[in-house]
């Protein structure tokens, strides 16, 4: 039997937020150490019948990125209902949502911009 591991590593300040996040994986196709801004995992808790997460993300993670992370993660969802359980019901209110709360960050960057001009 294979194995495979995935590792996540995550330096914090003294008052325990997240600095710096590190991973690698056994499959990882980079050598060495990643960094990233941000990481959500989800697991099922098959005995309770929940989902158990955890969502960490860098001090310097800009609200934007954060935003868009989770847009992206949600479109990640949309795909995996669709060819998980064959719901393209679900799998279409999911995109149709990304892609509304996408239109609303992208104009909230665009406020920004104009403001900050």
């Amino acid at each position: 039997m294979r194995q495979s591991e995935i590792n996540f590593t995550v330096e914090l300040d003294n008052d325990n937020v997240p600095d710096k996040i590190y991973w690698d994986a056994t499959d990882n196709p980079n050598e060495g150490l990643n960094d990233t801004k941000g990481v959500s995992i989800a697991v099922w808790d098959h005995y309770h019948h929940n989902t158990l997460k955890i969502d960490l993300w860098t001090k310097d993670m800009e609200v934007g990125d954060m935003k868009r992370f989770m847009i992206e993660i949600m479109g990640g969802i949309a795909s995996t209902v669709r060819t998980a359980t064959n719901d393209a019901a679900m799998a279409d209110d999911i995109d149709n949502l990304c892609r509304t709360l996408s239109k609303r960050v992208e104009a909230e960057f665009r406020a920004e911009n104009q403001a900050g001009k």
